[in-house]
């Protein structure tokens, strides 16, 4: 385990550090495996964004497009082949971490196809069919928490699968997501399914807030007091709403069961805006069975100078509120940034995974 202070101050505070990030280059040249032993890295989560960036190195892929181009594959099987291929190698390296947490970390992300997100029949077919391709007890599938995406949710955990809800925005859908995580488990009890077997976090995603609020104050008022505050009050929340949740009386009897807790994982971490500190959404965020996914260079600006001071989430309900309060009293509709975001969300997916298709049936014509 990493000899970092400030990785190891992390960990201490309750936080499993994954990276979120995943390409053949990493797995190949051994980083990944790097990461874990000096890094303090223990998972791994991949989007369409990510692949997109990953699959455009062709050299990374060559051989595979080839045998693939040779037998006549088409651009959505090769696409399937080369992702669940990195994902099953990902989860091979990462499967000690999985076996010395009992199964808590040691997980790798697979995203189901974004243009999925308002079709919750195709979304459970295609969570099944990733689970059975890479063929790993530490695949965790990846699941938007849009409408349709929340039947979809128990429908797959009733399956006994391990999800990854991703794309939460509010505090009002993160309940949904934590119901539709309770249902599943009830679900899967009754097929006869082992509930410890069956992990879950919910991606909260937090930057990304803080970006659409803040425009919008900037709008009305250049240096609004109320900027970046929202994201990590809006995290907050959704930590309260966890503990609430995950003490009531619905969970007990399912925890009873052999079931885990369906962690918060901030999502989406990476500052975007210059002005405030790159480590932020670490530092003020740290708390006890939480998750926090960060890209490299986050992971990083971390382990460089980060100032983790223990849990700083536990207790700051009443104060989060008070900044929501203060940003609807300002003229904030914050219905209307959710919605939003969740829109703008499902489209940078699918713009990615319209990239992803375009760059894999080019290496495809080329390998022919």
């Amino acid at each position: 385990m990493t000899t970092n202070a400030n990785l190891k101050a992390l960990t201490e505070a309750g936080v499993s550090i994954w990276l979120d990030d995943l390409s053949r280059q990493r797995i190949s040249s051994g980083n990944l495996a790097q990461l874990i032993t000096d890094q303090a890295v223990v998972g791994v989560t991949s989007n369409p964004t990510i692949f997109a960036n990953a699959l455009s190195n062709a050299a990374d892929y060559a051989d595979k497009v080839k045998d693939l181009a040779a037998r006549g594959a088409s651009v959505d099987d090769t696409i399937r082949e080369l992702t669940t291929a990195d994902v099953r190698d990902a989860a091979d390296i990462f499967r000690d971490v999985y076996d010395q947490t009992g199964g808590v970390d040691g997980r790798v992300s697979l995203e189901v196809d974004p243009r999925l997100a308002h079709d919750t029949d195709k979304t459970v077919a295609e969570a099944i069919d990733l689970w059975k391709a890479v063929d790993r007890p530490n695949l965790m599938v990846k699941i938007p928490a849009t409408v349709a995406g929340l039947p979809a949710i128990t429908k797959v955990i009733a399956e006994g699968i391990s999800v990854n809800v991703t794309l939460i925005f509010s505090v009002e859908r993160y309940k949904a997501v934590m119901d539709a995580y309770l249902a599943g488990l009830e679900q899967a009890k009754g097929g006869g399914h082992d509930l410890a077997s069956i992990e879950s976090v919910a991606s909260f995603f937090v930057s990304r807030v803080d970006t659409e609020i803040d425009k919008r104050l900037d709008a009305m008022q250049e240096g609004h007091p109320l900027r970046g505050q929202a994201a990590i009050a809006n995290a907050r929340l959704a930590y309260a709403a966890y503990q609430e949740v995950f003490s009531s009386e619905r969970w007990k009897a399912l925890q009873a069961e052999g079931a885990r807790a369906q962690r918060p994982l901030w999502a989406s971490t990476g500052v975007k805006d210059k002005s405030y500190s790159d480590t932020r959404y670490v530092d003020e965020l740290a708390a006890p069975n939480t998750v926090n996914t960060m890209p490299e260079s986050t992971l990083q600006a971390t382990a460089d100078h980060a100032d983790v001071r223990g849990d700083l989430v536990s207790g700051t309900a009443e104060a989060s509120q008070k900044v929501f309060d203060d940003l609807a009293a300002a003229g904030i509709d914050l219905d209307d940034v959710f919605k939003h975001l969740e829109t703008d969300g499902v489209d940078k997916f699918e713009k990615s995974w319209s990239e992803l298709l375009d760059t894999v049936a080019a290496q495809l014509e080329q390998a022919k």
